[in-house]
């Protein structure tokens, strides 16, 4: 989801059958505006997502694929928009017996540039990137749950971004602006078409009534797919070494918590991959989308009112450059403070992550203060400058970087990656430390990490409250409302292919 330029100066359907017999052996080789929502109350503690703890047996999840800047660019061959869904509710049909009601067909799965849609504007259907927002609009409108007193809601979003860009193509904005494309280098890039879209099935969920469970059926679903040419037999190899992806998802009719278990493999050709499952706003912007999403967070969350419970397991890290997020909020505001409005030029993407993986250091250190934000806050609200080299907790914070179009940075600074959003972002990248302990984050190098599964409660209201974020001097604090919250994986550029692997449960929001 997340670039810093500093880390990286660095089909048709007579061949779907062979492709699902490639992606079957992968897979074994690698065993916005807050206006309209729900108002917080300060004696009410509640949900803020539409499926609380993932224990709805209708589930509701989505699928979308960003390039570089977080748009589409070009459509994969014969897979239509990169926007899909798997939407159903669970009927009894009988003592025992079940049905799913889809609520998607295969063909709005399929739907891609050319093809009408219901209320799809006509000057969308031709353009790939305004084609998929509404896409995704649309496969909401079928998807959508309204609950009795509450703000309908979507789907959980599976999103995965290829992390190539093709500087010649100039087809990414600089902190929002349109620039002129430039020479090749900076970023990874195979040549033409290396910021192509994914190959994508699609696995519709099923009951399964033999599954071991007993006499509890299971349903079971997923998305599956790869960047690489699967069908020129460039970067397809040997069948193995290609990127891959894949999200299942599994539960016990009546019985406990969706399981969605992730797998992400990096290639020789794309060597920079995220996948990432969000809870987004429902309406408005979410965390790096400046069109009008849907998603799972009928309530917005408010620093510093509300936490984050989720179960995880890591199998597999990814490898050494692998930023594997155990929570990952994401939100937009401008540097005076106000909401953001759709100017790319002014709205400015907010991040802030925790990186559980053991192997990432922190770049913030007494030597390097422009990798630091300028000051830490404690939880009894005591503020520790980056240059108090005895109490400032530089361990805290892998890396730090400022909106690049900021206009009064504290010297010594760094600023984000102009090119990997629509707009400027913010980026503030915590480690396990002690200094969170009372937030109920990790507070050691190698929690939560691979062989130490386990259920979180996160303060993500309280620790978010305290982090720094940039604002203009003299201007009005603003409100950090945040519109994303995440967990996954960006495994960066490495000379070897690298895997991860996870599966998430439980996940929910809690208003305090």
């Amino acid at each position: 989801m997340v670039f810093n330029f500093t880390r990286y100066l660095m089909m048709t359907s007579s061949l779907m059958a062979n492709v699902n017999l490639l992606f079957t052996a992968v897979a074994l080789s690698i065993a916005g505006s807050e206006t309209g929502y729900s108002k917080l109350t300060s004696n009410s503690v509640y949900s803020a997502v539409g499926d609380p703890g993932m224990k709805r047996d209708g589930l509701r999840v989505a699928f979308e694929a960003w390039n570089f800047c977080n748009e589409v660019g070009i459509e994969a061959p014969a897979m239509g928009s990169p926007r899909a869904a798997d939407c159903f509710d669970l009927v009894s049909s009988g003592k025992d017996s079940y049905r799913i009601n889809h609520k998607v067909t295969e063909h709005d799965n399929r739907l891609g540039v050319g093809d009408p849609f219901p209320g799809l504007n006509p000057k969308s259907l031709h353009d790939p990137d305004l084609y998929a927002a509404e896409k995704e609009v649309y496969l909401g409108d079928l998807c959508q749950v309204v609950d009795n007193d509450t703000n309908p809601w979507q789907f959980w979003m599976i999103m995965l971004k290829n992390g190539n860009y093709d500087t010649t193509s100039g087809r990414c904005p600089e902190n929002g602006k349109k620039v002129p494309p430039f020479p090749p280098g900076r970023f990874p890039c195979f040549g033409d078409g290396c910021m192509n879209q994914p190959v994508l099935t699609h696995q519709p969920t099923v009951i399964d009534y033999d599954s071991g469970s007993g006499s509890v059926p299971v349903m079971r679903g997923g998305f599956k797919g790869s960047y690489d040419n699967l069908t020129s037999g460039t970067g397809a190899g040997d069948g193995v070494n290609i990127s891959y992806f894949e999200v299942t998802w599994k539960k016990r009719v009546g019985v406990g918590s969706w399981e969605f278990n992730h797998k992400l493999k990096t290639s020789k050709l794309y060597p920079w991959l995220m996948l990432y499952l969000r809870a987004d706003a429902t309406k408005g912007f979410s965390g790096g989308y400046h069109y009008d999403t849907r998603g799972m967070l009928k309530t917005l969350p408010e620093s510093p009112n509300f936490k984050v419970k989720l179960s995880l397991d890591v199998k597999k890290g990814g490898g050494s450059k692998s930023q594997f997020y155990l929570i990952d909020m994401g939100s937009c505001w401008k540097n005076n403070g106000q909401s953001c409005d759709g100017d790319v030029l002014t709205d400015i993407t907010r991040y802030s992550e925790m990186i559980i993986n053991p192997e990432i250091p922190a770049w913030c250190a007494p030597s390097a203060l422009a990798n630091c934000p300028p000051y830490h806050i404690t939880p009894n609200n005591t503020k520790i400058y980056r240059n108090d080299t005895v109490r400032f907790p530089y361990g805290a914070y892998h890396y730090y970087c400022a909106p690049g179009n900021a206009e009064h940075l504290e010297k010594p600074y760094s600023t984000c990656d102009p090119y990997s959003n629509p707009q400027a972002q913010e980026l503030v990248q915590l480690l396990p430390h002690p200094i969170w302990a009372e937030y109920g984050f990790p507070t050691k190098q190698g929690d939560g990490w691979v062989g130490d599964a386990r259920t979180w409660e996160l303060d993500v209201g309280g620790l978010s409250g305290r982090l720094y974020f940039y604002q203009d001097p003299g201007t009005k604090a603003a409100k950090r409302i945040w519109t994303s919250l995440d967990v996954g994986t960006e495994i960066f550029v490495s000379n070897k292919d690298e895997e991860a692997e996870w599966i998430l449960s439980d996940f929910d929001v809690i208003i305090t």
